[in-house]
């Protein structure tokens, strides 16, 4: 029964393993993550520890060794089964150290009766049994042993540092390597390298030179018995060695030293370097490594600096040169802790497999690193789950083998449910649940329990992956009882497919008879079942009814032009903008004479739609309603009549014309009567009317008649302003002398002098230009006399086919008996000989082309 409790508590804390704690300042602890978990080996393991006690262990990657206090040797497998075929000697008293070769093939194992054991677990040549006068503490196989050719070595270790060794014969030799520093209490040899703790200290040896090349003392902290503590070596590679005693710990490195320093000062070829030490608060019973951190078994320190009854720690730190980072600290719960000492504790470990194994008297414990499966685990244990589903759907979900997305995430939403966090939970549906349809009805059916389908709603799968179409509607109908704004923006979002049309349009008539007969947003509603229905007639009613403007899209969308025949002047007063566009874009179903006749009683929407129609089509489509436009500019947009007077060629002038008398438009009437010939009383409302002297003056210029001229500058003589605007103006189109011979003498004109001194300047100036203009002139009249005297100059090339073109023969003679016969080259480069031409005056063949093309020209010179 206690052994019973004993296993119930430790599987108890091993979960808790009393994890590692970081307080803030409010002395709050927050759990951390430990970083290996425990597990305590049974199996054949219980057996051997019920009758014995566990003395030290020794492990390989193919099983462990356990010694006992009875002197006995246990071969297991790592997890507690005995795997032992044959039946090793055993030691008459407690075994104090074992050790494995490399290869798994030989243990040796020593004890205080001073029997020094070699055994062969597959062969039993080259096994030993020493007797020796005196205790054994320590033992080191040669990591080779196993192979031949390899001298067979091992060392033992009591007062002196003994070496074994097969020579010739099989006779094995011993050799004393080192003594005179106390009782030697561990061993450890790895590749060329052998360390021992003595009395003294830690000395390296180098097997291959037989030589010590490095002494690590110790430094315990004051107070605390060296002699109560063993010391702890461990080598984590073929060149780093940990060395951790009492509350010391150093992590040395084997360096090489340059090949001239060592020939010139004797010195061996390697040396040790300490590159971290410091002193820790608790006493250390092992030590090992996991990945980049030093993996310590520590017994806390008590009042006494015994450690003795205190609570083991497997502790995870990250050392530095002379300082340290505690990663995480694990208490353990260990059978009996409360009656050891840290001796009595050992650690040995994997360092392939990341394993660490744990060994007190009556205990063995399993560490190893927490694998995603124990991450994943732990943070859902402690309700973070946010974290978990990242893990779950992280890169290491591959190596998860125990937990998946969907089983983390449907946990994550149970509790985001039983939370009230109805808005994370239905928002997480969509990453967990994907496009799982059973999954989905699942969980809304959970929402629907809780009353929150609202809150899940917007997260439904509508696309590739559909619910049952009761799932759908249960939820309108939620959102019919509850809110009728969130109805009508589900009936418009979701597809009709969804759900069964005539089920939800019952249910909405139903409602609005029973609550509210006039509830506009409810009636919206069903105007879109209605279309989803095809009962367009009934949606188009009820989109009048409530002078909604999406009766223009269900129009456009169903084509349900013939059915707003009769509806012109409703969609209008709706909204006359949207209604002139549907009516513009659909002419050919709605035609504007239609349009016109049904708006004829309201001019204001009539001359809305004109003047729509009129900017997308100024001539063909609205030429037929222009006369009618001038009516409707001049009363409700008299700023655009005057630009529509000017761009359309369409409409009655003198209708127009009476339309702007009627109302006095006067810039209309000024363009009307010009554009009617009458500019003479175009002109006198200008100058009369409006008394703008400069817009008569763009006017006069505009027709550019004398007449108008004239009229203006009688005009002007009565107001002396307007005179001097006049000779400013005019200069380039009317003499300014008949202006000027007309003032009446003695009449005061404002700024009269200044205009003829820009008269008389502007003269001038006309003057100035045409003289340069004319010396320019001259110039380049020269200019290209000379260029075509020089180009007449140039002599000209005279091919030897050239022929001539009144005997069509060569003009150059090749063959010498024949007389040479002068030629004339004329500028059009026509050649002949002298004796065919009657004049060297005149080419005859372009002579010829002046008087009629083609005449007196040879065939073969014709222009085609």
């Amino acid at each position: 029964m206690e052994e019973t409790k004993c296993e119930h508590d430790f599987v108890e804390q091993a979960a808790e393993m009393s994890h590692s704690f970081v307080a803030d300042d409010d002395d709050e602890e927050e759990e951390v993550e430990p970083k290996l978990k425990y597990e305590r080996l049974s199996n054949d393991i219980t057996l051997i520890l019920k009758k014995d006690a566990a003395s030290c262990i020794a492990v390989h990657p193919k099983f462990m060794c356990l010694g006992t206090n009875w002197g006995a040797l246990h071969l297991l497998d790592h997890l507690g089964h005995s795997s032992q075929q044959q039946e090793f000697p055993t030691h008459g008293m407690a075994i104090k150290m074992v050790d494995i070769d490399s290869g798994g093939d030989y243990i040796g194992s020593c004890s205080d009766d001073g029997k020094v054991m070699v055994s062969g677990l597959y062969s039993t040549e080259n096994c030993h049994t020493l007797m020796l006068d005196r205790p054994v503490k320590a033992i080191a196989l040669d990591p080779l042993y196993y192979k031949s050719g390899s001298g067979r070595r091992f060392v033992t270790g009591d007062d002196r540092l003994i070496l074994h060794e097969k020579v010739f014969l099989s006779r094995l030799k011993s050799t004393t390597l080192f003594e005179g520093e106390g009782l030697i209490t561990n061993i450890k040899w790895k590749s060329r390298f052998l360390a021992w703790a003595s009395t003294t200290g830690v000395r390296v040896f180098d097997m291959s030179i037989r030589r010590v090349i490095s002494v690590v003392k110790k430094d315990i902290s004051p107070g605390i018995n060296a002699d109560n503590y063993r010391c702890i070596l461990y080598w984590k590679d073929d060149l780093t060695l940990v060395v951790a005693w009492a509350d010391d710990v150093k992590v040395c490195v084997i360096r090489r030293r340059p090949d001239a320093d060592a020939e010139r000062l004797n010195l061996p070829s390697y040396y040790v370097e300490i590159v971290s030490m410091f002193n820790i608060d608790s006493f250390v019973a092992g030590a090992g490594w996991l990945g980049n951190h030093l993996a310590l078994l520590v017994v806390p320190k008590d009042e006494e600096l015994s450690g003795k009854g205190q609570r083991p720690q497997m502790k995870l730190i990250e050392p530095h040169q002379e300082s340290y980072n505690e990663i995480s600290a694990d208490v353990l719960s260990i059978r009996g802790f409360q009656e050891y000492a840290c001796n009595e504790y050992h650690l040995e470990c994997l360092a392939e497999e990341g394993q660490f194994f744990i060994v007190s008297p009556k205990d063995v414990v399993l560490a190893k690193p927490r694998n995603p499966d124990d991450h994943v685990q732990w943070l859902m244990e402690h309700q973070k789950y946010e974290e978990a589903l990242e893990a779950v759907t992280g890169p290491q979900a591959r190596e998860l083998k125990c937990y998946s997305a969907l089983q983390v995430g449907r946990t994550y939403l149970d509790f985001l449910l039983s939370n009230g966090e109805f808005q994370t939970a239905a928002k997480l549906c969509v990453k967990i649940l994907g496009k799982e349809k059973n999954l989905w009805e699942e969980e809304v059916f959970k929402f629907a329990r809780l009353h929150q389908l609202r809150a899940v709603t917007p997260y439904l799968p509508r696309g590739e992956c559909r619910l049952d179409p009761h799932i759908y509607e249960m939820v309108l109908f939620e959102f019919l009882k509850t809110d009728s704004g969130g109805f009508l923006r589900l009936v418009r979002e979701w597809s009709p497919t969804l759900y069964n049309i005539a089920a939800v349009m019952n249910a909405v008539l139903e409602h609005i008879l029973r609550h509210d007969p006039d509830d506009s947003t409810l009636l919206e509603a069903l105007a879109i079942l209605y279309s989803h229905e095809k009962k367009y007639d009934r949606a188009l009613a009820m989109y009048l009814k409530l002078q909604h403007a999406d009766v223009f899209r269900l129009i456009a969308q169903h084509q349900l032009f013939p059915t707003v025949h009769d509806k012109i002047l409703a969609l209008m007063e709706l909204d006359a903008n949207q209604a002139c566009a549907l009516f513009l874009e659909h002419s050919e179903h709605i035609p504007p004479d239609l349009v016109v006749s049904r708006l004829q009683t309201k001019t204001p929407l009539l001359f809305k739609y004109l003047d729509a129609l009129y900017m997308k089509e100024p001539k063909e489509g609205s030429r037929k309603f222009h006369g009618l436009l001038v009516t409707l500019y001049a009363e409700y947009a008299q700023e655009k009549l005057l630009s529509f007077l000017r761009s359309s060629d369409y409409y009655p002038i003198q209708d127009a014309l009476d339309i702007c008398q009627q109302r006095g438009y006067i810039p209309e009437m000024i363009f009307l009567l010009a554009r009617m010939g009458n500019t003479r009383d175009a002109l006198r409302l200008i100058m009369n009317q409006l008394k703008d002297i400069n817009q008569a003056i763009e006017f006069c210029k505009t027709y550019d008649d004398p007449e108008l001229w004239e009229q203006l500058i009688g005009y002007s003589l009565a107001k002396p302003e307007f005179v001097n605007v006049l000779l400013r103006n005019i200069g380039t189109h009317v003499d300014p002398r008949l202006l000027i011979q007309r003032i009446e003498y003695g009449v005061e004109v404002p700024g009269l002098r200044d205009s003829l001194v820009k008269i008389l300047h502007d003269y001038n100036l006309q003057i100035s230009l045409q003289e340069e203009s004319q010396k320019i002139l001259v110039s380049d009249c020269f200019s290209l006399h000379e260029r075509l005297v020089r180009i007449h100059q140039r002599g000209m090339a005279i091919r030897d086919d050239q022929i001539c073109g009144a005997c069509h023969q060569k003009v150059i003679v090749s063959d010498t008996r024949k007389p040479t016969a002068g030629m004339v080259v004329f500028f059009c480069r026509h050649a002949f000989h002298t004796d065919c031409l009657n004049t060297v005056d005149t080419c005859p063949i372009c002579y010829a082309m002046k008087l009629k093309p083609n005449a007196g020209i040879p065939e073969k010179l014709r222009k085609p």
